[in-house]
């Protein structure tokens, strides 16, 4: 009788070890994240995961903010990271979505430095995208054609830069390049060539000339005063109703810690010194 009885807490010993392995299985894969999108906020989101020790598995990928918005509506990825608000994105359902700011990400011109140019009036920059100045000499760099490389359609960067740079003027059709690391490297290695890219991927970069705008450089704090004006929130946006890992990590991200440590090592602006905001309309507004 001892026997029997010892097999069977044995077995129910078994049983129960099996359905707790079952269960921590479960929950382990309950931490997964999918994080896709705009490849201006990827380099903050990719750094923050790798800091966030809470046991989660956070796969974090680009694509552009269009794919990141996208896939965020409908419901195959966590989290939709997006340089622009859901509203300026065409095929998207604002209303199925929850928007989180974790943090502002300033842009810039920038140039293969064979051009000769570090400075640029606004009505030049517009007129050179628009294919109207075509030569560096023009503006007061070396005789060399301009090569304009743009970013491609759905791309977070490239609406904020065409609305606030350019003031959504007509842009000539030219080579374009899907992330904000292919343009670094196509523009540090073709001469020539003029685009633009956000300041993270800029911090420490010896083979691009960053150009100033109207004798304004694109300072924290000339973006914070917005006297520097090509900035965009990085938004991260969620279904109406995230699960618990996904609401930890955002707020790990919109963190006091996180925002005066991780964001601005990184190259970003904390949403906490901000002196202005963003409006979905374009609007930009004191606080």
């Amino acid at each position: 009788m001892k026997k029997i009885i010892s097999f069977g807490v044995l077995s129910l010993c078994l049983l129960s070890l099996v359905g707790c392995g079952n269960q921590k299985s479960k929950e382990s894969a309950g931490q997964s994240i999918t994080a896709v999108g705009s490849t201006a906020m990827q380099p903050l989101v990719e750094k923050a995961s790798n800091d966030y020790d809470k046991g989660k598995n956070i796969n974090v990928q680009g694509g552009g903010s269009g794919t990141g918005l996208s896939q965020v509506s409908q419901g195959t990825a966590d989290i939709g990271n997006s340089d622009i608000f859901a509203e300026q994105s065409s095929g998207v359902d604002k209303n199925k979505i929850d928007d989180n700011k974790d943090a502002v990400v300033g842009m810039a011109p920038v140039v293969n430095p064979s051009t000769g140019v570090k400075n640029l009036s606004s009505e030049q920059l517009r007129k050179i995208f628009a294919g109207k100045i075509t030569n560096w000499k023009q503006v007061g760099g070396k005789n060399e054609k301009i090569t304009i490389i743009n970013r491609t359609e759905g791309s977070g960067t490239r609406v904020t830069f065409e609305s606030t740079a350019l003031k959504d003027s007509k842009v000539i059709k030219s080579q374009s390049q899907d992330s904000n690391g292919a343009v670094e490297k196509v523009v540090a290695k073709t001469p020539g060539t003029i685009s633009y890219l956000s300041l993270p991927y800029l911090q420490n970069n010896t083979k691009l000339q960053v150009v100033s705008l109207n004798n304004v450089k694109p300072s924290y704090s000339n973006i914070t005063n917005n006297k520097w004006k090509i900035w965009s929130y990085e938004h991260m946006y969620t279904q109406k109703k995230p699960n618990q890992p996904v609401k930890d990590f955002i707020s790990y991200l919109q963190s006091k810690k996180v925002q005066d440590g991780l964001v601005k090592d990184a190259g970003y602006v904390s949403i906490h010194d901000m002196n202005y905001k963003a409006l979905a309309n374009g609007d930009v507004v004191k606080k």
